[in-house]
């Protein structure tokens, strides 16, 4: 497929998918333009990610760090995107993420949360985060339980981040009732700590290709869509 067949599939993909969050916030009562899509590129390369972000994209997320750097040092990449990371993050690679400014959806440990923030005051810069909740208590997926969580938000954040609220993914092989469910219970444990800590948590990011309007229902402000967006183009 040449290069602008691309572009038109992805600015088309792209305009579905909006739609269909736009519609999906209506439907809960909410502002259209209350939901952020995150472009998940992980699959594309540097241009046809380039592409997702001319088609109006401005929310670009990566599961490797290193991905994300090679990606925003590519020669002619829009220096305007607004980098998400979502996927597991490990210590080593914090340093060279941050120059990046990226929201963090995936602090999974409080060994993590204190290194991004040390690293940040260095930088002195102030990095936003999520911390992963792992709602299904899954023993394969990442993330925190709710009362870790707790525990991480009571204590003295100091300075370097700013916890804005949570992510979380639903359990392996969950249909659409169990999804909901959990979504669900990621909002009201989200209304519970915020009330606890005193801080807004005003992000839920949860949702993918295949459940975010289930999501949207349940409050989430952020939905994280990679195949979708890239529909007629992937093998």
């Amino acid at each position: 497929m040449e290069r602008q067949q691309v572009r038109q599939r992805i600015a088309e993909n792209w305009a579905q998918v909006s739609d269909e969050v736009c519609e999906a916030a209506k439907r809960s009562g909410r502002q259209s333009d209350s939901v952020r899509v995150i472009g998940v590129t992980k699959y594309v390369d540097a241009d046809w990610t380039a592409d997702l972000f001319e088609a109006g994209c401005a929310d670009l997320g990566e599961n490797r760090p290193q991905v994300l750097w090679s990606k925003a040092d590519s020669p002619s990449f829009p220096s305007e995107v607004v980098w998400h990371m979502i996927g597991h993050l490990q210590t080593n690679k914090v340093r060279r993420l941050l120059r990046y400014q990226p929201l963090i959806h995936s602090v999974d440990s409080e060994r993590l949360l204190q290194l991004i923030a040390a690293e940040s005051v260095q930088a002195s810069v102030t990095t936003k985060v999520l911390l992963e909740v792992n709602i299904s208590g899954d023993q394969s997926k990442t993330g925190l339980s709710p009362s870790e969580v707790d525990d991480l938000l009571q204590q003295d954040r100091g300075e370097g981040v700013e916890m804005v609220g949570l992510m979380a993914m639903t359990g392996l092989g969950a249909d659409h009732a169990t999804a909901q469910r959990q979504f669900e219970e990621v909002r009201e444990l989200r209304d519970q700590l915020s009330r606890r800590s005193g801080l807004p948590l005003d992000e839920l990011s949860m949702g993918m290709s295949g459940d975010f309007v289930d999501a949207i229902a349940s409050g989430a402000t952020m939905v994280r869509i990679g195949s979708r967006l890239f529909s007629g183009l992937l093998g």
